[in-house]
């Protein structure tokens, strides 16, 4: 009989970047820097996958998100057109952004419109509000503004398992945190 031995897990630090496709490196660049006042930090343009060695050029550009983050998009000219998932709805999949005050939250909805996007909120969660809109690559972006406080979110932790349990088992939204809806219909 063979032992498999089971390596510990690493000792992850973080999300060194996260990466999405683009339509056009430079205009994602300058939506990103003119809109949401990220810094552009580099660019990687390489006529080879590195990992695979295929031949596909392709222009990487990296993003700070602040606090550590780094966004990335590639651009592959030479791939087909760029979709998305049509079984997916477009409101599921999306890059999430904190902001650090309501001012901020209302500030930046008031820039993304100056812009001329469509802007949805701000959206009452509970805990935190958040606004959405849709980068030049159909990618559904949300900031967001926590405000739960510390036992609210111990709270909300608490009954986490207890609630992901009981999904797995019905397939219906559990009731164990009905006071966060309880809070946005007061506070609305």
């Amino acid at each position: 009989m063979t032992q498999t031995t089971i390596m510990p897990a690493p000792a992850l630090g973080g999300i060194h970047h996260v990466a999405y496709r683009c339509h056009d490196a430079h205009e994602t660049v300058t939506f990103y820097r003119d809109v949401l006042g990220m810094d552009f930090m580099l660019a990687i343009a390489e006529d080879k996958v590195p990992s695979t060695g295929a031949p596909d050029p392709y222009m990487h550009v990296f993003l700070d998100c602040g606090g550590g983050n780094v966004l990335a998009f590639f651009e592959l000219p030479n791939a087909p057109a760029m979709g998305r998932d049509e079984a997916t709805p477009a409101w599921v999949q999306h890059i999430a952004f904190k902001v650090d005050s309501e001012e901020a939250l209302v500030a930046a909805k008031a820039r993304a419109e100056a812009a001329g996007l469509a802007v949805i909120g701000p959206t009452h969660h509970g805990v935190f509000k958040s606004i959405y809109f849709f980068d030049p690559n159909g990618h559904r972006l949300e900031l967001a503004w926590q405000f739960g406080t510390i036992d609210q979110m111990a709270s909300l932790r608490a009954v986490a398992d207890d609630m992901l349990e009981e999904w797995a088992r019905t397939r219906k939204a559990p009731r164990h945190a009905a006071w966060l809806h309880e809070k946005i219909a007061a506070e609305s």
